[in-house]
């Protein structure tokens, strides 16, 4: 090999090692084995990489972005038309957009810098001009009512999909919600804006790595939250390190007290409760480590908690907020939470052995609160139920499919350490597992068949936050933003539940998971057509639409509060 050729072969940047593996493997037909090894990769890692590739779905280079290249040099020419334009006291985005469309790219940084350098002071205007691209649309406010387009204008949005959940997002009344949590603004954004901008990147359902710059360059979102251009990423992530856990708190609270009226977040049938630990994959993390059991190790990862309302399978609680001296007591923090949020104490929490201690649990039976988790399997307990003779042993039939429906149980009173009161133990056998499983409660009441029945139910949250993680890509703190992730979890539960809010109205889709939703309905673009009484969306034609049309969307005239009332429709285009 010529010299030099040691930079091909030893590459060093992580995107030209992908590309040199994968064209090893595609182009010079080396075995998956061989990759990994010569690129320092596991083969299941070169299989996956190549799933990427056949997909389309790995981004091998980087695109080339338009517009000027790097900044440009203040020639004489260009300052004499900086000069002459500024002494009409136009703003320096003004500026750079009409040498721009004289043929001289500008950008209004180098305006500004131009400006400073001759001494002009700062106009008003300058900070007065809406941030992004130049449009013809000013931002919806209530103290601009000019602002909206005198004349029919068409806009194309590529996330027109996401519009959809426009009914929910009203039915919530979530603008008004934001604005009095607390949240903060900016003399340029609101509350609204800000926060809605990353609600929407939320249900966008996009990786991490790119979820926010997939959409703020959509004009058409844009306009739906009542700006001209979407806030960047530099904002938005500075913008969610502003945010305080009270502020999520109170946003929790409100969706709750909302959602009730509506038939979810009842509560009646309990909870299922469960940590996830989101898994960092940066240098140096000042995180905790936990227990990540995708990988099946202990890793620097930002523990988050989530409760699962039972009866309507949905999320109402999270909190990212948690150190590892604070996880036995945040079922606690849960319990203060829903009574604030509703008077009342919730129903049975149910959860596994690891999420909390027996002290603890002692503090919610002084609370009249019940539970129902595991108890871990001690030798001599073990010891003792073997010798129980099968008489002591009760035969159960379970009303649920597949096997182990017929379940033998055995019911004793115990005395735990830390728990005063004696507490009803059911031990489970003929479920498929070698030894007894040991369920303890403080409920004396109901049947033992049910209590089991409801535990083995309790995989649901686990199916629910599988959904959540897959769904709306909740898996990673990897992100191309850096985002608070006590935000980012906060708003994956609104999405939820704007996703199961949308499903209901859907015939046949009350319990689809969102990636389904989002595959069928939401995963769509379109033309938004701007008159002076409303906006329609026309959608591209989905073969699904036949169920949005059943479901009324097609005769739909929503007013949208945040546009003054102005209502938004929906067309579909014929078959």
């Amino acid at each position: 090999m010529r010299a030099g050729a040691e930079f091909f072969t030893r590459p060093s940047g992580s995107a030209q090692r992908r590309y040199e593996a994968m064209r090893a493997y595609f182009v010079e037909d080396w075995p998956a084995t061989r990759v990994a090894d010569q690129f320092g990769y596991s083969t299941a890692s070169v299989h996956q990489m190549a799933t990427l590739v056949r997909s389309g779905r790995m981004r091998l280079f980087a695109d080339a972005r338009p517009g000027p290249k790097g900044p440009v040099k203040a020639t004489g020419p260009l300052r004499e038309k900086v000069i002459s334009l500024r002494a009409r006291r136009l703003a320096v985005t003004q500026i750079a957009r009409i040498l721009t469309e004289q043929g001289t790219p500008v950008s209004a940084q180098t305006v500004w810098k131009i400006c400073d350098a001759e001494g002009m002071p700062r106009l008003h205007a300058d900070d007065a001009t809406a941030r992004g691209p130049a449009s013809r649309l000013a931002p919806v406010k209530a103290a601009a009512r000019a602002s909206w387009p005198a004349q029919p204008l068409d806009l194309h949005c590529d996330h027109a999909g996401l519009l959809l959940l426009a009914p929910a997002m009203t039915e919530l009344g979530l603008h008004e919600l934001i604005a009095g949590c607390g949240y903060p603004a900016t003399t340029q954004l609101s509350a609204w804006h800000s926060t809605g901008t990353l609600l929407l990147a939320a249900c966008n359902r996009v990786g991490r790595a790119h979820h926010i710059d997939t959409i703020t360059d959509d004009a058409g979102l844009a306009f739906f939250l009542g700006l001209t251009a979407l806030p960047k990423a530099t904002h938005l992530s500075t913008y969610s390190y502003r945010v305080r856990r009270e502020y999520s708190q109170k946003l929790l609270t409100g969706l709750v007290r909302r959602l009730r009226p509506l038939g979810l977040a009842a509560g009646e049938k309990g909870f299922n409760l469960d940590f996830h630990a989101i898994r960092h994959h940066g240098d140096d993390p000042v995180l905790e480590e936990h227990y990540v059991p995708s990988r099946s190790q202990r890793t620097r990862s930002v523990l988050t908690f989530f409760a699962n309302d039972h009866a309507s399978n949905e999320m109402v609680y999270a909190n990212a907020d948690i150190t590892k001296t604070e996880q036995a007591r945040e079922i606690l923090a849960f319990a203060d939470y829903w009574h604030n949020a509703t008077g009342q104490d919730p129903g049975l929490l149910v959860f596994d052995s690891q999420l909390t201690t027996y002290k603890t649990l002692e503090e919610l039976s002084g609370r009249r609160i019940t539970w129902l988790t595991l108890r871990q399997r001690g030798k001599a307990e073990l010891a003792r139920l073997a010798t129980l003779p099968a008489s002591a042993w009760t035969r159960h039939t379970i009303e649920r499919a597949g096997r182990y429906r017929h379940p033998h149980l055995h019911e004793d009173t115990v005395t735990l350490k830390g728990i005063s009161a004696p507490t009803r133990q059911i031990a489970i056998t003929n479920i498929g597992r070698d030894q007894p499983t040991l369920l303890i409660t403080n409920d004396h009441a109901t049947p033992a068949k049910d209590l089991f029945a409801r535990y083995a139910e309790r995989m649901l949250i686990e199916n629910e936050l599988d959904a959540y993680i897959s769904g709306f890509s909740l898996n990673a703190l990897s992100s191309a933003v850096s985002l608070n992730v006590d935000l980012d979890t906060t708003l994956t539960v609104v999405a939820g539940n704007l996703y199961r809010l949308l499903a209901r109205t859907l015939p046949r889709y009350a319990r689809a998971t969102p990636d389904t939703i989002w595959r069928h309905f939401l995963n769509d673009t379109g033309v938004l057509k701007i008159t002076p009484g409303g906006v329609t969306a026309d959608l591209t034609l989905r073969s699904h639409h036949p169920v949005l049309i059943d479901a009324g969307f097609a005769d739909l005239e929503l007013p949208i509060p945040w546009w003054d009332g102005r209502p938004l429709r929906f067309r579909f285009p014929p078959r």
